[in-house]
């Protein structure tokens, strides 16, 4: 798949999850799906299906780069900035452990920060639904 297609593929998902549900329930979701995306192609590999854990790799990066693109600088300025560039440093550091020697702790350690990630953005959106408060429509999604 070109990066064009994937990056397209990518981006459908984000505005398909966004459509059903909130936006930071979507970026909560999303990131739970590149980690366990993630925690498949280290299965994969692991047990030398190299074309499964390749695809199940390259769907976790096509959604931290749907992210990364959806990421408006505009009205989030320098955190934006800053989360983008923890996407892709992300992208890059999963592109570069795929298939080395130590694999298994460096997809480790990227699964692990993405949790962490998907925590931080789970509490933004705990603190939200609290300031929109229980009779908020936008809180029954």
């Amino acid at each position: 798949m070109t990066q064009n297609a994937t990056a397209q593929r990518a981006s459908q998902a984000y505005r398909g999850a966004a459509v059903a549900v909130p936006p930071l329930r979507a970026v909560v979701m999303l990131l739970n799906g590149a980690a366990s995306y993630l925690q498949k192609s280290l299965q994969a590999q692991e047990a030398r299906c190299f074309e499964e854990g390749h695809g199940h790799l390259t769907r976790a990066v096509a959604i931290l780069r749907g992210l990364s693109l959806h990421l408006d600088t505009a009205r989030g300025g320098v955190v934006a900035e800053q989360v983008f560039g923890t996407y892709n440093a992300l992208i890059l550091a999963a592109l570069r452990a795929h298939g080395r020697p130590h694999m298994r702790e460096n997809l480790q350690r990227i699964i692990d920060s993405l949790v962490e990630l998907r925590q931080a953005w789970e509490a933004v959106e705990v603190a939200a639904r609290t300031r929109r408060g229980p009779t908020d429509p936008a809180n029954r999604r």
